[in-house]
């Protein structure tokens, strides 16, 4: 009769623990899909008139403004409500450059809390990200 207490100890235990991985597991998958989004928002200041213009920019489109054509590959959010970073890869060519070497004006990785990271160097425009979702 001993015996049978102690096996349903063990199958209770293990059924515990195969119910909290599986469910540790899935709130892993939701929160990084979550983080993840389909929609950047970037400030372009025009240096020479002191204008600056929200673009949005759907993840894969391309947004022209003015002499600059820019494109967001991808965005996401930190995990971290505090002190949110937000990060983003974008493309960036210039409309008015005719050297084919020189395709873009910034590709990689631009941080919203630390743009020095990967600067967007360019004599007429800047460029900033604010927001993905």
């Amino acid at each position: 009769m001993r015996k049978n207490i102690k096996v349903g100890k063990i199958k209770f235990k293990f059924s515990f623990i195969i119910l909290f991985s599986l469910l540790s597991f899935y709130t892993n998958l939701s929160s990084s899909s979550d983080l993840e989004g389909s929609v950047t928002e970037i400030k372009v200041l025009d240096k020479i008139s002191s204008k600056n213009v929200l673009v949005k920019l759907k993840n894969g489109d391309e947004a022209r403004h003015k002499d600059l054509a820019i494109k967001s590959m991808k965005c996401k959010n930190s995990e971290f409500d505090d002190n949110p970073e937000i990060t983003a890869y974008i493309q960036v060519r210039d409309l008015n450059n005719k050297n084919k070497d020189d395709v873009f004006v910034f590709n990689g990785w631009m941080f919203s809390s630390s743009p020095s990271i990967a600067p967007f160097d360019h004599p007429v425009y800047d460029i900033w990200l604010v927001k993905c979702y």
